[in-house]
């Protein structure tokens, strides 16, 4: 607690002034955690004051509260590139990182408990910067760093906001003097992700999250499945089965859905049960645990990046016609590689109902189109450029035809405009739809739940698997 204090007066964070009349103050609390290291091991005991945020009225106490937020499929595609060039990745931890943002409106605190300086204890903080829990806290550090490093020769990503490049000179030490900075040497451990770099490549996982999930809901000890979904299992909303908490089961689905990240294997089953977190029943949750059971026997697999000849982009797409029984929409599935290095999934029901497989597919390929045009820009900011098309491979004949005829025929009339932007990209030699047999379709298994051997094959074909020695 005292180490908080020392960097909110060091940072200038507030001044003590006299209690306005017509302003709200806005409380303080206390927040006390514990952080561990990848291994389990407690790396240090922090404690956190935060403003009661919740109290805060837009238009009065904040104007404006978003931040951008880095998208996992960049974080993977940097990690997948160091492994490409045989290089390290590092990691740096700001100290208390939103104290340094500066707040534009007048925001007014009351004295910490525990730290009420006497003989003026009817006075409040003015608050200079941002303290932690305020709406506009994540607002105000990102206008901050972003100056900052503009200020010192980085360049950001038009495509991905949070992306900062930099090509020459150490920064290291010149940040470490703006800000208090711990060094973190080579990136371990990352927002949950356990990270192994090593002269085989790197190896990412989520091991610890998935034994503390597996802890927390009292799987630890329960029977390992060999595959996440039984075949041919279809759940409806209406099943007639008893409803479950609908509190516990959204908890254990939001984890499984984090968990995702290192985990493309689970993709499918958790979008299918991610479906009834509004009210849940028993055959529901029963899917749930058997998720749970197969993690529990497979809790330290996770994706492996090596060194290859070529890591040229390469994606793959499908979709299961009228997959949702409630509704009969269809789902969107693709995946994307980087040499064989997988980089980007996705599997989401399609907004509209399709009327044939053809248009389910279509559908489907124009969102993993998309999705390439993205990746490939993320690569050209990072001197990565694809000089040749991406190849997009596609399980039906005729949402290739369609990407190629202009002519809008009996198939694609009714279609939405928007779907066909992939024709677009196919003319201008950025997407090269080819066709690939179903079963060797490696986004085949984020459509439904296969056979052990089958799953097994295109399991490894994403590279999931225990850990690199």
């Amino acid at each position: 607690m005292d180490e908080e204090i020392r960097v909110i007066k060091k940072n200038r964070t507030w001044e003590l002034v006299d209690r306005p009349k017509s302003k709200d103050i806005i409380g303080l609390k206390w927040v006390y955690k514990t952080k561990f290291n990848e291994d389990g091991s407690i790396q240090k005991h922090k404690a956190r004051l935060v403003a009661k945020g919740y109290s805060q009225q837009p238009g009065i106490d904040f104007n404006e509260t978003f931040t951008p937020v880095v998208r996992m499929e960049t974080i993977r595609t940097i990690l997948a590139l160091a492994a490409q060039l045989k290089t390290k990745v590092y990691q740096l931890d700001v100290k208390s990182a939103f104290l340094n943002g500066e707040l534009e409106e007048e925001v007014y605190v009351e004295q910490p408990q525990g730290y009420v300086e006497k003989g003026r204890e009817d006075k409040v903080y003015r608050l200079r910067k941002a303290l932690y829990g305020l709406k506009q806290a994540p607002r105000a550090w990102n206008n901050k760093i972003d100056q900052y490093f503009q200020q010192n020769g980085f360049t950001r990503s038009l495509n991905e906001p949070s992306l900062y490049l930099k090509k020459e000179e150490v920064f290291k030490k010149n940040m470490m003097k703006e800000y208090e900075m711990t060094d973190l040497g080579t990136m371990r451990y990352f927002l949950g992700i356990q990270v192994q770099q090593s002269d085989e490549g790197i190896f990412i996982s989520q091991e610890k999250y998935a034994e503390n999930l597996l802890k927390k809901f009292k799987m630890l000890k329960s029977k390992p499945m060999d595959t996440p979904m039984a075949i041919n299992l279809k759940l409806t909303s209406n099943d007639g089965a008893p409803k479950f908490d609908a509190s516990i089961y959204r908890t254990v689905v939001g984890s499984l859905i984090y968990l995702t990240n290192t985990r493309p294997d689970i993709v499918h089953v958790v979008s299918v049960v991610s479906r009834f977190m509004s009210d849940p029943s028993n055959h529901h949750f029963v899917a749930v645990k058997r998720i749970l059971r197969y993690i529990q026997g497979t809790k330290g697999y996770g994706i492996r990046y090596t060194q290859e000849k070529k890591a040229q982009l390469v994606g793959y797409t499908d979709s299961d016609w009228a997959g949702a029984i409630d509704d009969r929409k269809s789902n969107s599935r693709h995946v994307f590689f980087l040499g064989s290095k997988v980089i980007s999934w996705s599997s989401k029901k399609q907004s509209t109902v399709a009327l044939s497989t053809a248009e389910a597919e279509y559908i489907s390929a124009t969102s993993a189109a998309c999705e390439a045009v993205w990746i490939r820009r993320i690569l050209v900011d990072l001197r990565q450029e694809q000089n040749t098309p991406t190849k997009l491979y596609c399980d039906n004949m005729s949402t290739i035809a369609m990407t190629k005829n202009p002519v809008f025929h009996s198939r694609s009339k009714h279609i939405e405009l928007r779907h066909h932007f992939i024709r677009k990209l196919v003319e201008d030699g950025e997407i090269e739809l080819k066709f690939y047999g179903t079963n060797e379709q490696i986004a085949y298994v984020f459509t439904k739940a296969l056979p052990k051997e089958k799953f097994y094959y295109f399991r490894e074909r994403l590279n999931v698997t225990g850990q690199m020695h």
